[in-house]
Protein backbone atom coordinates (compact mmCIF):
# COMPACT_ATOMS: atom_id res chain seq x y z
CA UNK A 1 0.00 0.00 0.00
CA UNK A 2 0.99 3.54 -0.18
CA UNK A 3 1.56 5.43 3.23
CA UNK A 4 0.33 8.90 2.99
CA UNK A 5 2.45 11.23 4.95
CA UNK A 6 2.97 14.88 4.66
CA UNK A 7 6.50 15.68 3.41
CA UNK A 8 8.68 16.84 5.99
CA UNK A 9 11.98 17.18 4.59
CA UNK A 10 13.66 18.74 1.61
CA UNK A 11 12.77 17.48 -1.55
CA UNK A 12 15.85 16.56 -2.83
CA UNK A 13 16.25 13.94 -0.04
CA UNK A 14 16.62 10.59 -0.91
CA UNK A 15 13.69 7.80 0.27
CA UNK A 16 15.40 7.30 3.96
CA UNK A 17 14.65 6.55 7.35
CA UNK A 18 15.01 10.38 9.35
CA UNK A 19 17.81 8.26 11.75
CA UNK A 20 19.45 8.01 7.89
CA UNK A 21 18.85 11.13 6.34
CA UNK A 22 19.27 13.37 9.00
CA UNK A 23 17.61 15.97 10.99
CA UNK A 24 19.09 18.97 9.26
CA UNK A 25 16.74 17.54 6.44
CA UNK A 26 13.79 18.17 7.82
CA UNK A 27 12.87 21.57 6.90
CA UNK A 28 11.55 24.32 9.48
CA UNK A 29 7.88 23.92 8.72
CA UNK A 30 8.75 19.79 8.85
CA UNK A 31 9.64 20.13 12.20
CA UNK A 32 6.40 22.01 13.48
CA UNK A 33 4.53 19.51 11.75
CA UNK A 34 6.84 16.45 13.61
CA UNK A 35 6.66 18.03 16.68
CA UNK A 36 3.03 18.71 16.94
CA UNK A 37 2.40 14.81 15.05
CA UNK A 38 0.23 16.41 11.96
CA UNK A 39 2.39 14.59 10.01
CA UNK A 40 0.28 11.63 10.68
CA UNK A 41 -2.64 12.88 9.85
CA UNK A 42 -2.83 11.77 5.85
CA UNK A 43 -2.59 8.05 7.16
CA UNK A 44 -6.15 8.26 8.73
CA UNK A 45 -6.75 7.76 4.76
CA UNK A 46 -5.06 4.75 5.27
CA UNK A 47 -7.32 3.53 8.30
CA UNK A 48 -10.76 3.91 6.87
CA UNK A 49 -9.03 1.86 3.58
CA UNK A 50 -7.86 -0.92 5.91
CA UNK A 51 -4.29 -0.54 5.11
CA UNK A 52 -3.77 0.34 8.40
CA UNK A 53 -5.34 0.75 11.48
CA UNK A 54 -4.41 3.15 14.41
CA UNK A 55 -2.52 1.22 16.65
CA UNK A 56 0.74 -1.05 15.77
CA UNK A 57 4.10 -1.37 14.18
CA UNK A 58 5.18 1.82 12.39
CA UNK A 59 5.23 1.00 8.61
CA UNK A 60 9.10 0.73 7.07
CA UNK A 61 10.87 1.73 4.15
CA UNK A 62 11.38 -1.14 1.75
CA UNK A 63 15.31 -0.08 2.34
CA UNK A 64 15.10 -1.14 5.97
CA UNK A 65 16.00 -4.81 5.15
CA UNK A 66 17.41 -5.43 9.02
CA UNK A 67 14.08 -4.24 10.78
CA UNK A 68 12.25 -6.23 7.78
CA UNK A 69 14.01 -9.44 8.99
CA UNK A 70 13.78 -8.77 13.08
CA UNK A 71 9.92 -8.28 12.24
CA UNK A 72 9.66 -11.32 10.28
CA UNK A 73 11.54 -13.46 12.83
CA UNK A 74 9.00 -12.26 15.43
CA UNK A 75 6.17 -12.36 13.27
CA UNK A 76 5.38 -8.78 13.64
CA UNK A 77 4.11 -9.00 9.84
CA UNK A 78 0.83 -11.03 11.22
CA UNK A 79 -0.70 -7.60 12.05
CA UNK A 80 -1.43 -4.34 10.36
CA UNK A 81 1.15 -1.26 10.36
CA UNK A 82 -0.15 1.54 12.99
CA UNK A 83 0.43 4.85 12.31
CA UNK A 84 1.62 4.73 16.19
CA UNK A 85 2.72 2.20 18.01
CA UNK A 86 3.92 0.80 21.77
CA UNK A 87 7.37 1.57 20.79
CA UNK A 88 6.64 4.60 19.45
CA UNK A 89 5.63 6.13 22.31
CA UNK A 90 8.41 4.42 24.44
CA UNK A 91 10.74 6.46 22.43
CA UNK A 92 12.47 3.58 20.25
CA UNK A 93 12.78 4.77 17.03
CA UNK A 94 13.68 2.68 13.55
CA UNK A 95 17.64 3.54 14.52
CA UNK A 96 17.63 0.29 16.69
CA UNK A 97 15.53 -2.25 14.24
CA UNK A 98 15.95 -5.53 16.39
CA UNK A 99 15.01 -3.69 19.86
CA UNK A 100 12.02 -1.97 17.46
CA UNK A 101 11.12 -5.58 16.22
CA UNK A 102 11.03 -6.69 19.89
CA UNK A 103 8.76 -3.91 20.99
CA UNK A 104 6.52 -4.86 18.26
CA UNK A 105 6.60 -8.17 19.28
CA UNK A 106 5.58 -7.29 22.28
CA UNK A 107 2.40 -4.92 21.64
CA UNK A 108 1.39 -7.96 19.43
CA UNK A 109 1.52 -10.43 22.13
CA UNK A 110 -0.29 -7.97 24.83
CA UNK A 111 -2.20 -6.54 22.41
CA UNK A 112 -6.13 -4.86 23.91
CA UNK A 113 -8.36 -2.46 23.37
CA UNK A 114 -7.44 -0.92 26.92
CA UNK A 115 -3.57 -0.64 25.79
CA UNK A 116 -4.39 0.50 22.21
CA UNK A 117 -6.69 3.24 24.02
CA UNK A 118 -3.41 4.02 26.38
CA UNK A 119 -1.03 3.92 23.33
CA UNK A 120 -3.53 6.31 21.21
CA UNK A 121 -3.67 9.21 24.50
CA UNK A 122 0.27 8.62 25.11
CA UNK A 123 0.47 9.80 21.52
CA UNK A 124 -1.28 12.68 22.14
CA UNK A 125 -0.60 13.67 25.68
CA UNK A 126 3.23 12.32 26.36
CA UNK A 127 2.94 13.33 29.91
CA UNK A 128 0.65 9.29 30.08
CA UNK A 129 3.40 7.62 28.97
CA UNK A 130 4.20 6.99 32.13
CA UNK A 131 1.14 4.82 32.80
CA UNK A 132 1.86 2.55 29.81
CA UNK A 133 2.31 -0.71 31.46
CA UNK A 134 6.22 -1.09 33.06
CA UNK A 135 7.53 -3.31 30.75
CA UNK A 136 11.33 -3.52 29.37
CA UNK A 137 12.88 -5.60 27.04
CA UNK A 138 16.44 -6.18 27.63
CA UNK A 139 19.15 -8.58 25.87
CA UNK A 140 16.66 -10.17 23.50
CA UNK A 141 14.38 -11.29 26.45
CA UNK A 142 10.84 -9.70 26.92
CA UNK A 143 9.89 -9.26 30.32
CA UNK A 144 7.76 -7.33 32.40
CA UNK A 145 6.92 -6.14 36.06
CA UNK A 146 2.82 -6.10 36.22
Amino acid sequence: FTLLKLRTMAPDTPDLPTHLAGAARVSRVGQFIRKTKLDELPQIINVLAGDMSFVGPRPCLPTQTELIAARDAHGVFEMRPGVTGLAQVKGVDMSTPVLLAQWDALYFARSSIPLDVQIMLATVLSPLRATLPSVSISEGQKTTSD
